[in-house]
Order: structure tokens, then sequence, then C-alpha cells
């Protein structure tokens, strides 16, 4: 059996500034390229054998197995499709804190899945052929997804970095103001000292 990919509608989200995200891999009853498509239930017995071994597949970089990038820390099928959430080693990695960067900058947009075919069948009418079963070995980072849905869709985590930086940035007006509140009083509380002090002297003369 020959070692293929498979480009899944991949939905990005960032949890953190830690490297960690995670999106879909892989969309059910999506056709690709080269008409396949996956149902659900194939990945289910290579995910329980990756279960059983204690780890889950290599996450590469553009599929090039000497370039892994991170790890992927959980995976599994749901109704929508190959659910995958994993950590770029950012800051071990240079090639993982480029890869990180690219895809918060939308230039880097896909995801990838490497197989094996094990189950499958044609449609006669549609031409696809339908992948009931495959031996999952690895999941991509890549540029140029097989499949044009195959892209990223939203990387939500940016926007609520912006609103952190938005909050920062508005305590810290509120303590320059307040400091200057501050130094207003202060100023104001010599000006009546000397004021009372001056008409001391006034009187006593």
């Amino acid at each position: 059996m020959t070692h293929k990919h498979f480009d899944g509608r991949f939905e990005l989200k960032f949890l953190a500034e830690t490297g960690t995200f995670e999106g879909y891999a892989a969309v059910f009853n999506v056709v690709d390229r080269v008409h396949d498509k996956i149902t659900p239930g194939a990945f289910r017995d290579s995910l329980a054998g990756y279960r059983k071994s204690g780890r889950l597949p290599p996450l590469l970089w553009q599929h090039e197995a000497l370039e892994p990038v991170g790890a992927w820390r959980e995976m599994y099928e749901d109704n929508h499709g190959l659910f995958a959430k994993g950590d770029l080693f950012i800051n071990d990695i240079p090639l993982a804190k480029k890869a990180y960067k690219l895809l918060k900058e939308n230039a880097v947009t896909g995801l990838s899945i490497g197989y094996r075919t094990q189950e499958s069948y044609l449609e006669r009418k549609s031409g696809i052929r339908v992948l009931t079963k495959v031996d999952l070995l690895e999941v991509s980072l890549v540029t140029f997804p097989a499949n044009e849905r195959a892209r990223v869709i939203g990387v939500k985590g940016a926007a609520s970095f912006a609103v952190q930086d938005d909050v920062i940035g508005l305590f810290n007006k509120s303590l320059q103001r307040a400091a200057a509140e501050i130094k207003k009083d202060i100023a104001a509380c010599r000006l009546n000292a000397s004021l009372r002090q001056a008409a001391v002297d006034a009187l006593k003369l």
C-alpha cells in the first residue's frame, strides 16, 4: 500500500502564545483534488492502535519525515471529522517558531494527513473513491493542500490576544491619569499650606 496524503477542511484555533493549537485535520465526506473522500469511522482502528501504544502520529512540516515541529497531544474522531490538538515547539525548534508565525499570519493555511488505504470502494456514478478504513501515519502543516477547501478559516486566538493588549493599554492609561491626579492633589495641598502660612504671617504683622 502506498503512502498518500489527504487534505480535509482545517479549522484552526490558537489557545495560547505557547504554540498550542487545535482544529480538524480532516473533515468527513469532503472530496479532495484526486476524487477521494473519507467516511466517519475510517480512523477508528488506527487511532485505537495509537492509544494502545501510548503515542500519536507525528506532527510534521510539509510531510517531511525529518522535520517534526511539535507533537499532537489529543486526536479523535467526532461527527465532523478528525479533531487534533497539538503543540508547536516554538522555544526549541526554529522551524516550529517559523510555522507558528506563518499560521498566525494566515500565510500557511493547510493541514494534511499521511495515510495508507486499508479499505475503500469506488462510487460508479461519481467516480469518487470512498475511504472507509485508513492507516494514519502522520499529520502535517502544509502550504498547498490538495483540497482547496483545506484552509484555515479562522485564527481565533489572535483576536483574544488583541483584546488583552487593549485591556493592558487601558489599564496603563488609567494609572497615568491616577498619577496625574495625585500630583495635582499634592500640588494643591502644598499651595493651601503656603497660603495658610502666608495668612498666619500677615496676622502676626
